[in-house]
């Protein structure tokens, strides 16, 4: 059998934007995985115009905190919640970035809330790529399109079945 590197001759179907979101929102999804959380996995990856990876980050408690020493939980009082103590991805991978991140494209695998879209505009990123966007019509999504919109902020939703395409595409077998 005649190796055929990486990836197989079939990414010729993708044009290659297409081809480099699917590849770091891959990244992404298998950034996410790093997250303790037990409810939501998110991952997000930050990437220059040269298409190198300036930054990475999931969703988790701050650098330093021990996990155990707070809750985990989705309901109840909010602050016995996990929601005041969690990073966002999205924070996190600016936060973690070598570079500045101004003109850069942010992949993640669910769409920014408002908080996120105020500290991506800030950063002077100019294009999200997002997987999911399960929370399309809460108050605090709609905020986070309303700003992306004044702005100008180039938003693309990736297709699911085209990052299942080019995983399958990927050959690393050979490389296990």
């Amino acid at each position: 059998m005649k190796g055929r590197g990486f990836m197989s001759e079939d990414t010729e179907q993708f044009n290659s934007q297409e081809r480099w979101d699917a590849f770091f929102m891959s990244i992404a999804l298998v950034t996410s995985l790093k997250s303790k959380d037990l409810n939501t996995k998110v991952g997000a990856v930050l990437v220059d115009g040269d298409n190198h990876i300036v930054g990475t980050g999931y969703n988790g408690f701050p650098k330093g905190v021990d996990d155990e020493q707070l809750p985990s939980g989705r309901e109840g009082v909010w602050l016995d919640t996990k929601y005041p103590y969690v990073v966002h991805a999205e924070l996190n991978c600016i936060l973690n970035s070598i570079v500045s991140v101004k003109g850069c494209t942010l992949y993640c695998t669910l769409y920014p809330c408002n908080e996120c879209a105020k500290a991506i505009i800030q950063t002077g990123i100019r294009r999200v790529v997002y997987l999911l966007d399960k929370h399309h019509d809460d108050d605090s999504y709609v905020a986070s399109r309303r700003l992306f919109d004044m702005v100008g902020t180039e938003l693309c939703q990736m297709n699911k079945e085209a990052v299942s395409g080019f995983l399958r595409m990927c050959e690393l077998r050979p490389y296990l």
